[in-house]
């Protein structure tokens, strides 16, 4: 807020916000600043998932059916593991919801379209942890301590829910930090009238793809390697899948914030966007409480459902 009234441009790391108030506070900080603004959803500037995105604009796949998204970890399926800020709303705003379970949103925003309903199960399986000894959150490298004395935990563990697209399309979000054996797992799959695409975050070099005109002795998913040919190709390797890593998706994310700033546009994900994702993660935490589908604020029903009342 401070930074966008002294006219300074922003990168603000994800979620936007630990409460849609504040997302809708800084929101509206830089329009009236006019600054140009992201926020950090960086698995989006994955070349692959790009990939996905320029088939999917160029109807490879035709009209969405479907989205399936998780985002599933490990790190914290310890219950020894400390009581880190992550773990506690008054910092974090929420757990895994707000966490990991935005980058799915953040995804499916990006490729099928503006949430507008959810139906989802919330839950907490860890409700103590070790009261943490220093200001360093390590994840799955801090150490674990049965002994030590627990302090309460009141954010969320895992989430999973049934989401309505504004287009018409329906889908699945699941994530969790307390799936053992998962490390890193985002995976998405979408289906379309014309094929399916699916993505596998730690394989992230490679888009799975099936088109529905392929010929009948060669239908099926199939890999696509991106290289040169692809979206940010250009700065890539000179050949495909020689593989990029985590920190090649921040790199081309601050080379994109660069150019916003050098072409006076906006980027997105931007503020506008990070608050609609807001949005749909405060959603998923009420239809968590009430057990019933819950329409997203700012979402074309939501808009329609005001105006009648």
């Amino acid at each position: 807020m401070a930074a966008a009234k002294a006219g300074k441009h922003i990168i603000c790391e994800k979620p936007l916000a630990r409460t849609i108030e504040e997302a809708r506070a800084m929101a509206e900080a830089v329009r009236e600043a006019g600054v140009i603004h992201m926020v950090a959803f960086n698995y989006r500037r994955t070349p692959a998932v790009a990939l996905a995105k320029k088939y999917i604009e160029e109807g490879r796949i035709g009209r969405i059916l479907n989205f399936r998204g998780t985002y599933l970890q490990d790190w914290s399926a310890d219950p020894d593991g400390p009581l880190s800020w992550r773990f506690q709303k008054r910092i974090a705003g929420s757990g895994t919801t707000g966490d990991i379970a935005t980058h799915v949103v953040d995804l499916a925003h990006y490729l099928v379209g503006p949430i507008a309903e959810v139906n989802s199960m919330v839950h907490t399986y860890v409700t103590t942890r070790p009261i943490q000894q220093g200001g360093v959150d390590k994840l799955g490298a801090s150490e674990k301590s049965a002994a030590a004395e627990r302090g309460e935990v009141d954010v969320d563990d895992e989430v999973i829910s049934m989401l309505r697209f504004e287009n018409g399309a329906v889908g699945s979000l699941e994530a969790s930090r307390n799936a053992w054996g998962r490390n890193n797992f985002i995976t998405l799959e979408i289906h379309g009238t014309e094929g399916s695409i699916h993505f596998n975050y730690e394989r992230r070099d490679e888009l799975q793809v099936m088109f529905r005109n392929d010929p009948a002795d060669a239908r099926g998913f199939r890999t696509v390697y991106t290289g040169p040919a692809h979206p940010y190709g250009e700065g890539l390797w000179p050949i495909p899948a020689l593989g990029i890593g985590y920190s090649e998706t921040k790199i081309v994310e601050c080379r994109d914030f660069f150019a916003a700033i050098a072409q006076n546009k906006l980027p997105s994900p931007n503020f506008e966007d990070g608050l609609r994702t807001e949005y749909v993660a405060d959603a998923l935490l009420r239809s968590g409480e009430t057990g019933h589908w819950e329409r997203v604020e700012g979402s074309a029903g939501a808009r329609a459902q005001e105006r009648v009342a």
